[in-house]
Formats: structure tokens, sequence, C-alpha cells
């Protein structure tokens, strides 16, 4: 069965929009706000009861850039996005099994760790690994797959 996600969002009732796949059981979704956006890519993709979730940044939208900070600061910001991300899809932190970190620099890997852990309440698998020249010049990126009901 499949169900329409309406999140109480900012005190705002918003409606997620998806793409739905009946024979293979996938939904492409969008976040609120990204509707029109021609972006190649969704916010995640729902695929029986796993979500996968597209990187994520320590991205302000208030600001409209990166939080400034470092590693630390960067690795809050994002974190806090892919919680945000995971709520308005019908998960949550406590629900992540698998992340994959991306760091600009390797050397912020403890750093990057130190705020990592206090986001999961359960350890989810995880990779990390260095990358070079991630999106708008951030310090970390982050993508996560996680159970939904």
């Amino acid at each position: 069965m499949r169900k329409l996600f309406i999140l109480f969002c900012a005190t705002v009732l918003v409606g997620c929009e998806a793409r739905v796949d009946h024979e293979t059981n996938v939904e492409w979704l969008k976040a609120p706000g990204t509707e029109d956006m021609d972006l190649p890519f969704s916010a995640a993709v729902r695929v029986d009861n796993m979500l996968y979730l597209s990187g994520a940044l320590g991205y302000d939208r208030e600001k409209g850039g990166l939080v400034e900070g470092g590693i630390q600061a960067e690795t809050k910001k994002t974190l806090e996005n892919i919680s945000a991300t995971l709520e308005m899809f019908g998960s949550s932190m406590d629900r992540v099994v698998k992340c994959t970190v991306f760091l600009a620099d390797i050397s912020e890997w403890a750093a990057m760790n130190e705020v990592y852990v206090t986001f999961f309440p359960n350890k989810p698998a995880r990779s990390a690994l260095g990358a070079n020249g991630l999106a708008l010049g951030a310090r970390t990126e982050i993508e996560c797959i996680a159970v939904v009901d």
C-alpha cells in the first residue's frame, strides 16, 4: 500500500512529491520546494521499506550557503539536514543502517567523527573516504540508507 507522506515541517503543512513505479515498488522522492527545480537527482528513493538518501552537505538554507566553522560545524549541519530529510520521508536517525562519509581532507576524520557519533543512538555500518572536490567546496558530504515503515 502506497503512503502519501504529509509532514508538519517548520509549522507549515506540506506534501512531498513522489514519482512511483508500481511494477518495481520504487518511489523517487523530491523534497518540498524542489519540485520545480530541474535537479539531476532525487532527495531520496524508497524501495519497499528501505530509504536511500542522496548525499547531504552542511548547507544552511536560511543563509544560502555552507555553514561556517570548519569540519565540525559542517558535519553537525549535514547531519541535521539528514535528520530532517529522514523525518520528511518517514524515518529517523535511529533507523539508519548505513552511511557513507566523504571528506575533502581525510585528516579531518577524527574531528568529523566527534560530531558524527552524537547523532546516532545505534551505530550504523559506515564507510569513510577522502574525496577531491566536493560540491560547493564542502568539507564533508554524507549519504545514508535507512529503514521506513
